[in-house]
């Protein structure tokens, strides 16, 4: 028996080390991450100066002052809800795409209740915001993930925010043909 309650020290041990490994890894590395993403509200600006074309959707009125906030916009509520609601990658073209889907109920549920503004606005900007992204374009969504795509990762070698989207400029390879195996003879 005494070697039984042993071997059960040592994995309570090691059960012990890696919960506080995990929490130490936690508490370290990701809130200097998220320490170093720019602002919801300063990264909508920036997009909002790209593609000015977008909708503001910023009308809201604030519950506390009663005052319009029109630095609260559909992109700073789309980013806020991508980034800290659904906790979500801000570097992938998938992640984002994802986003889009949720505003255009063919992905994950959206609530009311925890969407960007509810407590803060007079109205809950939820449906609103769904509808404005659901009259964008889809190169429309395209060119806004790729700006984000910019904006969040410049080094990534992604399309820049101002540059045209890449056109396939290579001929395709011709269709194989009956005959066409004398080529690879010597």
């Amino acid at each position: 028996m005494e070697f039984f309650g042993r071997k059960s020290k040592t994995y309570l041990h090691f059960i012990q080390f890696c919960l506080g490994l995990t929490l130490f890894l936690s508490l370290s590395f990701i809130p200097s991450v998220w320490a170093q993403s720019p602002q919801p509200d300063s990264v909508a600006k920036q997009v909002y100066q790209i593609l000015p074309n977008l909708p503001l959707e910023n009308e809201y009125i604030s519950q506390e002052t009663g005052t319009a906030v029109s630095n609260n916009s559909l992109l700073s509520r789309l980013i806020r809800y991508h980034q800290y609601i659904k906790n979500r990658p801000l570097i992938y073209r998938l992640d984002w795409q994802l986003t889009f889907a949720d505003y255009l109920k063919v992905n994950e549920t959206m609530f009311e209740n925890r969407y960007p503004g509810n407590q803060t606005l007079t109205i809950n900007p939820l449906e609103n915001d769904r509808e404005a992204i659901a009259r964008l374009t889809r190169n429309q969504r395209n060119q806004l993930i790729d700006t984000l795509l910019a904006i969040y990762n410049p080094n990534s070698g992604s399309l820049s925010p101002k540059s045209p989207a890449r056109e396939n400029t290579e001929t395709p390879s011709p269709i194989p043909q009956r005959g066409n195996a004398e080529l690879l003879l010597p």
